[in-house]
């Protein structure tokens, strides 16, 4: 009897572009979706090398995997990618709107200008084009998903964090509104918001504002002892752009284990 491959889920017949694709939650979304049978598109900005090593990854694993240099917050940019994974792999059937950066912590009063631009610009004006230029090729398909990776800061809004709050909720209110146009033509739009995530990002992000420069010391006062892992993100995508999912749209689903530990008095 021939081997056969198993996969958790079948996305054989789909082709899916991540942005930021190449490092942290990306890779991660990245790596599940290429396992699950997606042929991927890993968009990057500047790391190429991780990139690289992403694809070999997938391809090692017998998947298929190209990566596309874009600014994501560049339409022309979004444009011509969009054209060239069309043109490589076909229609992009999953959109995953991951690429993100950071603000810098600082109350309205101190945030510069170029900086609120920036912020938005990357998380909102960014999911706003690709899911623009995907779509018309979703349409055409039995089915498409575009998902949005957002916070569990939109949970809170905390201080010092203004563009990175507007950023997420303006993307979010991008899904609820997506979600409500284009479910007639068989697209879900739903939203993941992890909490701290075991990144990149999460190691600045605590050594900034906490002075924590390893996450693994965090394991005992987190939620199901452990820091959540760019994987566990993951699994949460590739079961919303699943076939089990097929009536689930305009959802938010938060990965943070429930929120902070409380402790008991």
């Amino acid at each position: 009897m021939m081997n056969k491959t198993i996969h958790r889920f079948d996305l054989s017949n789909s082709n899916a572009l991540i942005t930021g694709g190449g490092r942290g939650i990306g890779q991660a979304i990245s790596l599940a979706l290429a396992e699950d049978g997606a042929r991927v598109a890993i968009n990057y900005r500047r790391d190429d090398e991780a990139a690289n090593e992403t694809v070999a990854a997938i391809e090692g694993a017998g998947g298929i995997a190209q990566t596309y240099c874009a600014s994501v917050d560049q339409y022309e940019e979004d444009r011509e990618m969009v054209a060239a994974i069309e043109a490589d792999l076909g229609a992009v059937s999953i959109l995953v709107n991951n690429a993100g950066i950071a603000s810098r912590g600082l109350s309205v009063a101190d945030t510069d200008p170029d900086e609120l631009r920036r912020v938005v610009s990357t998380h909102a004006f960014a999911a706003h084009y690709l899911s623009k230029l995907v779509i018309p090729g979703m349409r055409e398909q039995d089915r498409g998903d575009i998902i949005m990776i957002s916070s569990a800061a939109t949970k809170g809004l905390g201080a010092n964090g203004a563009p990175y709050n507007m950023a997420k909720t303006a993307q979010e209110t991008l899904a609820y509104t997506l979600s409500k146009e284009e479910r007639v033509h068989g697209i879900r739009v739903n939203i993941v918001a992890p909490g701290l995530v075991e990144t990149e990002m999460g190691r600045r992000l605590m050594r900034a504002t906490a002075g924590v420069n390893n996450l693994r010391d965090l394991d005992a006062t987190m939620p199901f002892g452990k820091v959540c892992q760019p994987e566990d993100v993951a699994n949460v995508v590739r079961y919303l752009v699943s076939d089990k999912s097929s009536y689930v749209t305009g959802e938010r689903i938060y990965c943070d284990g429930g929120g902070p530990l409380v402790a008991s008095s």
